[in-house]
């Protein structure tokens, strides 16, 4: 599995459990491979965990860096993203922020609207920035 491919399947699990939030990141995996044939992916499950063990850094960068939109009016799909990404940004020294923000902006162009795409990609690269 590619590490594009692995993203989408980290935001996919993401997004599951933005409306199954009593679901352990396990119970989603597993859920997922019954499912979907995910593929054991190491790096898939370090970005879903990673990024739920931190949720409220990563919420509180959101928060300070969004302009205009409170956390809970952005769309589930773009959250979900932005989440993802700042997770990889923050605690992935491995991969460069480059890398992140353009993966985030591309599954936004993918499963969401263009605009979203915009917000993504100017709230992540304020972020980055900032670092």
């Amino acid at each position: 599995m590619t590490r594009r491919q692995a993203r989408e399947q980290a935001f996919i699990l993401l997004f599951e459990k933005s409306f199954n939030t009593d679901a352990t990141v396990e119970e989603l995996l597993e859920l997922a491979k019954e499912l979907r044939m995910l593929e054991d992916d190491e790096f898939v499950a370090a970005l879903v965990n990673t990024t739920c063990d931190n949720i409220e850094a990563i919420d509180e960068h959101i928060s300070a860096n969004s302009k205009g939109w409170k956390i809970n009016r952005i769309p589930k799909v773009t959250l979900a993203i932005i989440r993802m990404a700042l997770a990889e940004i923050l605690y992935f020294d491995d991969v460069p922020d480059g890398v992140s923000v353009n993966e985030a902006v591309e599954l936004a162009k993918k499963y969401s609207t263009p605009e979203d795409a915009s917000y993504i990609n100017g709230l992540l690269g304020t972020v980055v920035r900032s670092k």
